[in-house]
């Protein structure tokens, strides 16, 4: 009770004084002429115009009309502001001008607690707010009567029932000390007018604080006339995201829906305002320009746990030739965007693309022989080529002229009505994205246009009936080129409320797709249903999700990476249950494939050849393609004569036909070239048998190393006398060396004498032998120097390219091998 006294008489106070200070404050405003007209009162300039990027960043234009020296304002929140300083463009469109540009700055809460008088926080209780009012004179109301003093101190005692609890003491005018428990029936008053004006000011602090988001940029304008005033800046937005559906129907086109989904969460209701997506991300930064700077630490994020995601499968590096394609133009020579073409083999199977928004189409690796295409475009003569030879190996060219036959009407349907029977309407039109009118609408203010309302569940649903209106939406967005982005700007305009969300049609096309089944090694036994899609829609497909619907019914969904125009993607969405894949490495081997002479070094060069066997198994009713990736690895190359669909950047990817029920086999060989080097001075014999048994010229190679191999027996006859002359010659002074400590101990006796002569003798016979001994090998070290001499000729002129033949010996796979030594 004495705290809800205490709060209404507080709160009393502060309505008082806000009734005073409310007063408005003085606009600045350059002196005008004066024959200008007299300033109109503010008002609000609109939004008109957004672009929201994939970097989170929104550009905004404002345009109102004013008349003479009037000021317009726009409501931006604290997190806007920093963006809007450093990016604000103001521009008078007549013949006035801006003159200048203010806003309500923002000082930090904290700091403004501190310029008052009252030491407290935030977050206050009644004994905290007591106790910075100590020496106040207070009036306390109990059940007895009235206590009227000031404020010594506020304690916490323990009660006669055990309970802590609050209670003043105060001083009175008799110097009496009373102290009174804070219990509920027990009122204070603030006795004095100053003590009243302090809290009154802490209070008014707290109830500006919770509306201190709230911004308020004013422009203020000179002029005489009425003229058009527009603003620009960018801000920072949500990061708009899209969401694609690929309808696959039971007979017919594929259809690819593209939505974009999009949130204001800025100050103000974006009304009729034009609206612009832009893929791409330019660089953007925050700057604190409109608050004071403080010292940051770095945010360290919170790890989060590891989950199993959707795949994404790289893009096309290199296409197998062996597809068909072509160019499909009108009499005029226009080019036809959006012709379906059929392609039908001699057993009936078909194959559809759709061509892009240059008139080109292509299909993958059709089935080789005589085959038909087939063109059809609304409003044009329907078109047969027959007898169409397809070279697997080659590829195959063909282009188309169609007749424009009679007139088709035309169904032109825009966002503004989720029914698809509606009429077309102009781009001035409004398509209202906010509020809680669209299909599926909440308490969360979503909505969702161009969409045809649910049937009842009592009712029978018209399979075909439902795939004909999906085929006839259009797309609510325009996209074109920015530079190096790409912009979906969406017809009419967009109303999307403040905090509220919108899910906007951005993109509607046919588009080719074969339903293929995507493994590799990484997925184990079982691969993913996917869809080879073609962009032929002209248009750049972000990033973002996708869902696929087979035959009217959810058949699942995965992501998918920007495709631009013409480019095809793997796009995965399910596992396989029907399809198992085992693989297996085949037989290894090596052979030397040539070897080349020259310089005095031979080069080996031969080639590590290895297979992987890929087993698959269909076991449905119905047949399947299926695209295995095959790693590339560093070093190692396709064997002539494999050759895949096509190459991302480190796959191999080939597509294998199964039959229902049936298993199919795909077998990749790699070839992995190897290099050795030797000198062919120290080849052995065996190596130099090798090498003359493999040549496809043994004869003149047998010739050629004749001399070599001559010269290098007679260095090495040179060498072994040599050693043995060495040898010797250290004999000799192991010898002497024996000898002469023999000399040293002899002390002169007639039998040591003796001895001596011995010694003498035998020291002189080996002198004389040494000194042959370095004659001798003086003249062996010149003969092999000139032997050296003569070798090194012999190598610089022996040049040769040898092609190794295959050994009789079958190794592995039919090939031959020869060993290496």
């Amino acid at each position: 009770m004495i705290r809800r006294a205490f709060l209404a008489a507080a709160f009393a106070i502060v309505m008082f004084q806000a009734a005073g200070a409310q007063a408005p404050e003085p606009q600045t405003r350059p002196a005008a002429s004066a024959s200008a007209a007299p300033a109109a009162p503010i008002t609000k300039l609109p939004v008109r115009r957004v672009v929201l990027y994939k970097n989170g960043v929104g550009y905004f234009e404002h345009v109102g009309r004013v008349r003479g020296s009037q000021s317009v304002a726009i409501d931006l929140n604290t997190a806007q502001l920093n963006d809007v300083l450093k990016s604000l463009t103001t521009l008078d469109l007549g013949d006035g001008r801006i003159a200048d540009v203010s806003f309500n700055s923002d000082t930090p809460f904290a700091q403004r607690l501190r310029e008052l008088t009252l030491p407290l926080g935030e977050k206050t209780t009644l004994p905290e707010l007591l106790g910075a009012l100590r020496g106040a004179r207070l009036e306390v109301r109990t059940g007895e009567g009235v206590i009227a003093g000031r404020l010594l101190s506020v304690e916490r005692r323990q009660r006669k029932d055990g309970t802590q609890g609050d209670q003043v003491t105060l001083v009175t005018a008799a110097g009496d000390l009373r102290s009174v428990a804070l219990d509920p029936g027990v009122s204070v008053k603030l006795a004095e007018h100053d003590s009243a004006e302090q809290v009154g000011a802490y209070l008014g602090l707290l109830a500006s604080n919770r509306a201190q988001d709230h911004r308020r940029l004013t422009i203020a304008t000179v002029g005489t006339a009425a003229r058009d005033v527009m603003v620009s800046y960018i801000s920072e937005v949500p990061i708009w995201k899209t969401t694609y559906r690929v309808v696959l129907p039971t007979d017919g086109k594929a259809i690819l829906q593209g939505w974009a989904v999009v949130d204001n969460t800025i100050g103000e209701d974006w009304d009729n305002v034009e609206l612009s997506l832009v893929a791409g991300a330019p660089q953007s930064f925050v700057q604190p320009l409109s608050q004071p700077v403080y010292g940051r630490r770095p945010v360290v994020a919170i790890a989060a746990a590891t989950q199993s995601a959707p795949q994404l499968h790289q893009d096309t590096l290199t296409q197998t030739a062996g597809d068909v394609s072509g160019r499909v133009v009108d009499g005029s020579g226009s080019v036809l965007r959006g012709v379906t073409v059929t392609d039908v083999d001699s057993a009936g199977r078909r194959k559809t693309a759709v061509t892009d928004g240059s008139g080109r189409y292509s299909f993958r690796q059709p089935t080789p022989g005589a085959n038909h295409l087939e063109f059809e475009l609304a409003g044009f003569d329907r078109t047969v080529v027959s007898s169409v030879n397809f070279d697997v190996l080659g590829g195959t060219m063909q282009d188309i002229a169609m007749k424009v036959g009679s007139v088709a009407e035309t169904l032109t349907v825009t966002a503004e009505s989720p029914r698809v029977d509606t009429p077309s309407v102009s781009r001035s039109s409004s398509v209202r994205l906010g509020g809680g009118g669209g299909i599926g609408g909440g308490a969360g203010g979503g909505t969702v246009g161009g969409l045809t309302p649910a049937t009842p569940a009592t009712a029978a649903i018209d399979r075909a009936a439902v795939e004909d209106r999906l085929a006839g939406l259009q797309a609510a967005a325009d996209g074109q080129r920015l530079g190096d982005l790409f912009e979906y700007r969406v017809k009419g305009t967009v109303t999307i409320r403040r905090n509220q969300s919108a899910l906007v049609p951005i993109l509607r096309s046919d588009v080719g797709v074969e339903r293929v089944s995507l493994w590799n090694e990484r997925r184990g036994a079982r691969p993913l249903r996917s869809l080879w899609l073609t962009n032929s829609s002209g248009l750049t497909l972000d990033a973002g999700s996708f869902t696929v619907l087979d035959g009217s019914t959810f058949a699942g969904e995965g992501l998918v990476d920007t495709i631009r125009p013409g480019e095809k993607r793997l796009l995965s969405y399910a596992s396989d249950l029907a399809v198992q894949i085992e693989q297996h490495r085949g037989d290894d081997q090596e052979r030397i494939s040539r070897v080349t002479i020259a310089h005095g070094v031979a080069v080996e060069r031969s080639e590590q050849a290895m297979r992987k066997v890929y087993t698959i198994r269909n076991s449905d009713t119905t047949a399947r393609t299926i695209v295995i990736e095959h790693p590339v690895r560093s070093g190692w190359r396709l064997a002539p004569g494999v050759m895949p669909t096509e190459t991302s950047l480190d796959a191999y990817r080939f597509a294998v036909p199964v039959e229902a029920k049936s298993t199919a086999t795909l077998v990749v060989e790699e070839r992995h070239p190897l290099e050795t080097k030797y000198s062919v001075a120290a080849l052995t014999d065996d190596q130099i048998a090798i090498f003359v048994r493999g040549s496809k010229d043994n004869t003149r190679l047998t010739q050629a190393l004749a001399p070599v191999r001559a010269k290098n027996a007679e260095q090495q006859r040179l060498g072994v006398a040599l050693s043995r002359l060495q040898s010797e010659a250290d004999n000799i002074g192991e010898e002497q060396h024996r000898l002469r400590e023999n000399i040293g101990v002899l002390k002169g006796s007639a039998a040591e004498q003796q001895l001596l002569k011995r010694y003498i003798a035998q020291l002189t016979e080996q002198e004389d032998r040494i000194v042959q001994l370095r004659k001798e090998t003086a003249d062996l070290d010149q003969q092999m120097a000139a032997g050296q001499k003569e070798m090194t000729a012999l190598l610089e002129a022996l040049i040769f390219d040898i092609e190794m033949v295959e050994a009789d010996e079958n190794v592995g796979d039919g090939r031959q091998a020869i060993p290496r030594s």
